[in-house]
């Protein structure tokens, strides 16, 4: 049995996203995947890594139990909007704060290199734009596809990942949104 964990990056539960999570979890479910869920706007933490890497800030409760879940999880769902062609800041924050050194990978002494911790885990990202996905592709060149999948997810020792890119929301009509959540929740029958 595939366990899922889907990460909500969006910090408005009444967005297009949140419907997006829920079509992928109804797949998965249909496909008898253990499913977990972490919403991060309802984490209780502090989003700034105040001191880097330099000096340990204690993790809260609410991202220890992330910790546990990312470690258990055999396949990562990031959904989220992309917001000046990046993620929401609370999701930034949530990345800075829970993919430390000695959880997310380990620095080698005397080396530029780390060796990495979420090896044979694979990834889907589902992001949403308000620009058509070939626009954001050939006139911005996908900085945050680039960010997540080669910056974060490959770096800690996700090679496949595999990207959705859903554009655009804004001005779209119900036929656009309802054809994407039967997409989506398709995907999470394949468990993809």
């Amino acid at each position: 049995m595939k366990k899922i964990l889907i990460i909500n990056g969006h910090p408005d539960e009444e967005s297009f996203n949140y419907g997006l999570s829920e079509a992928y979890k109804k797949g998965a479910e249909n496909s008898n995947a253990e499913i977990k869920e972490i919403k991060i706007r309802e984490l209780n933490f502090n989003p700034n890594l105040q001191f880097g890497y330099r000096k340990r800030t204690e993790l809260e409760p609410d991202l220890l139990d992330t910790q546990a879940k990312l470690k258990w999880a055999d396949h990562l769902v990031w959904i989220y909007p992309v917001w000046w062609s990046s993620v929401p800041a609370i999701m930034k924050g949530f990345l800075d704060r829970v993919l430390l050194p000695g959880f997310a990978f380990n620095k080698r002494e005397n080396s530029l290199f780390s060796d990495k911790c979420f090896t044979g885990k694979t990834a889907r990202i589902i992001c949403t734009l308000d620009q058509p996905a070939w626009y954001y592709r050939w006139v911005y060149g996908n900085p945050s596809h680039n960010a997540i999948k080669k910056g974060t997810l490959n770096f800690i020792g996700v090679r496949k990942v595999r990207i959705t890119t859903i554009g655009p929301i804004r001005l779209s009509k119900e036929k656009f949104r309802a054809k994407w959540l039967g997409k989506i929740e398709k995907l999470g029958q394949m468990n993809k």
